[in-house]
This record gives structure tokens, C-alpha cells and sequence, in this order.
């Protein structure tokens, strides 16, 4: 089992390098505007997951995805010259859904905005159907009060003078 942070290290420059040889050497008309996202390399390094997203429709994903599979075993040897490790992983492209749930979370946010607005505007001439304060206060003994009337503050009760009692 490989160190993870050499994992990680291999995998930043799997991307590197699948990335700069489908702009530079991979010429397949089917390949789209792709954008390498994210590589993963398992701890045993034999297995590597390149991530990527395409820009336009649903056919051009799919042709473009088309594209990436055939072109696999020059991507593989290319990483493999470039690294120069013993043994090169496999490589497998997954479609990313990162931006697709980014999307998704942005029009579902954008819901609960107008929603959130519509409960304001709603809100903006509203009354209370029962008394302003609902909640049940305690009720005041006559003895808690002043001479003035008012409401004596309870005391903490360390501040209370101290009884005395005698040891009889």
C-alpha cells in the first residue's frame, strides 16, 4: 500500500498530464470542449479515476465520452513516459456531476428565494390573531411586593444576611 500523499501527488499530475495531451495530441473530432476536473488513484496506485466535464449538449457528452474511451491507451502510456513509475495505473473517465448538482442547488435556492419573498410581501400587513404576548407569566404574590407597589428583585442568595444559630 502506497503512501496517500503520494497518491494525491500522483493523481494531481495524472490530471496534469491527461489534460495537456487532450488539448495538445488527442485530434478526435467527437471531443468536445473537456475540461479534466478531478483524478483519484486508489492506495495500491494499480487504478486511477479521471474526472471531467464537457461544455454543450447531451449528444457532444456523450460523443465526447465516446472519444475519451478510445483514446484510454494513449492516455495511459503518456502518463506512464511522463511519470516514469514501474507500474502505470488504468485509467477509467466518469462524467462529473459536480456542476450539474451546483445547478441544481442554485435553481433550488433560487425557489426558496421567491418563496421566502412571496411570505414577506404576505407578512407586510399581518397582525397577531391573539394578544401580542401569548406566553404565560407567573403570578405576582402580594408579598413579593414594595410599599411602592412595585415587584421586589429576588436576591442572590449569598447577598442574604446570615441567621446565626446557636449550638444548644
Amino acid at each position: 500500500m502506497a503512501d496517500p500523499a503520494r497518491a494525491r501527488r500522483l493523481a494531481v499530475r495524472i490530471r496534469q498530464i491527461v489534460s495537456a495531451t487532450i488539448e495538445m495530441q488527442i485530434k478526435d473530432p467527437r471531443l468536445g470542449m473537456v475540461t479534466i476536473t478531478d483524478a483519484r488513484v486508489t492506495s495500491d496506485l494499480r487504478e486511477a479515476t479521471v474526472f471531467y466535464t464537457v461544455y454543450g449538449d447531451p449528444q457532444q457528452v456523450e460523443d465526447s465520452a465516446r472519444a475519451l474511451a478510445s483514446a484510454t491507451g494513449v492516455l495511459r502510456s503518456t502518463v506512464g513516459k511522463q511519470t516514469g513509475i514501474k507500474f502505470v495505473p488504468t485509467l477509467a473517465f466518469v462524467a462529473d456531476i459536480v456542476p450539474d448538482t451546483a445547478r441544481e442547488l442554485d435553481e433550488a435556492l433560487e425557489r426558496v428565494r421567491r418563496a421566502d419573498a412571496e411570505l414577506a410581501r404576505a407578512r407586510e400587513g399581518a397582525q397577531y390573531a391573539g394578544e401580542p404576548d401569548p406566553y404565560r407569566r407567573p403570578a405576582v404574590d402580594e408579598d413579593d411586593e414594595d410599599e411602592d407597589g412595585d415587584v421586589a428583585e429576588l436576591t442572590d442568595p449569598a447577598d442574604a444576611p446570615a441567621t446565626r444559630r446557636s449550638a444548644s
